[in-house]
């Protein structure tokens, strides 16, 4: 029985909530959770991977059980979330780390990269998207549209993703078995985003999810010029992020592991054994023995 921790630690005055399992001294695996979800996502991958490393799963502010300081006192942003990430891992003591990102912790994981690049020493992505080519444009067509002119007309059209209906879609579309899915995620991941003014900081993050896209060179450049270890490990019927954005990877790091699955856009909760041997087989291949320096974020 792997002993899972639940703590909280203080980043510029804000409280920000992880969970923590593992050997402190092993590599670390910083686990980075997407939208509209928390580090509630990593429940049961946590312990598959305890036993090896040091796994740390946040929860990003504004979300799950961090602080969620209001939009009008916060200028919440993608690389806002990133530097109290940066801020939570120097609070930890953690410094060389691999980083395990979906939806939302893509983006934060590679600014953690482009801000630290030698301090990366592994990728697993999950549906965490780098390239233009992973986008399924009748998804996103609401988004850019609300990016551009963050009108009354846009705005209420992406307000329907905070709805319930909208929350279990993501968890069971492109899913083969859909009894396989607990509904405690998307009622879960619901209760939270009804917190009064939580729906103001949604729609900030919505609205700047184009800084990301504008990053993606950067990113690119990244892989190109570190060749940095990456495992892309995604469903392949996933409607948000399409699998061409999993395949992508292999034109700038051409030894990248590249699994698509029969799986939607939360691959954990319908083929966690599955996600979860790729990438112990993955760290056991390309970061170093437990009781180095090494840290995993995943």
């Amino acid at each position: 029985m792997i002993a899972v921790h639940h703590r909280t630690a203080s980043v510029d005055g804000h409280r920000i909530f992880y969970r923590e399992a593992g050997p402190p001294e092993a590599p670390t695996v910083l686990l980075l959770h997407g939208y509209p979800t928390s580090s509630h996502m990593f429940r049961l991958l946590i312990p598959e991977l305890a036993d090896r490393y040091h796994v740390i799963a946040p929860d990003h502010l504004g979300f799950g059980r961090s602080d969620a300081p209001p939009a009008d006192e916060f200028d919440y942003s993608f690389e806002a979330l990133s530097t109290i990430t940066d801020g939570l891992l120097d609070e930890l003591g953690v410094r060389d780390f691999a980083i395990y990102v979906q939806d939302y912790g893509a983006p934060i994981g590679w600014r953690l990269a482009l801000r630290h690049p030698n301090r990366i020493t592994a990728i697993i992505s999950q549906s965490g998207n780098a390239y233009e080519a992973g986008f399924v444009p009748s998804f996103w067509a609401p988004i850019w549209a609300y990016a551009a002119d963050p009108g009354p007309a846009n705005e209420t059209a992406l307000r329907s993703a905070l709805e319930l209906d909208a929350i279990r879609w993501q968890y069971l579309h492109g899913v083969p078995d859909p009894g396989l899915v607990s509904p405690d995620t998307w009622l879960h991941d619901h209760a939270l985003l009804q917190r009064p003014g939580n729906d103001a900081i949604q729609l900030r993050l919505f609205r700047d999810y184009t800084t990301n896209v504008e990053l993606y060179p950067r990113v690119q450049e990244y892989f190109r010029t570190s060749q940095v270890p990456l495992l892309a490990v995604w469903g392949a019927n996933d409607e948000i992020f399409g699998p061409e954005g999993a395949r992508a990877f292999a034109a700038d790091l051409p030894d990248a592991e590249i699994h698509l699955l029969d799986a939607g856009h939360f691959a954990l909760e319908s083929d966690l054994d599955t996600v979860a041997g790729y990438i112990r087989g993955f760290l056991g291949r390309v970061t170093t023995a437990a009781g180095s320096s090494a840290a995993i974020i995943g």
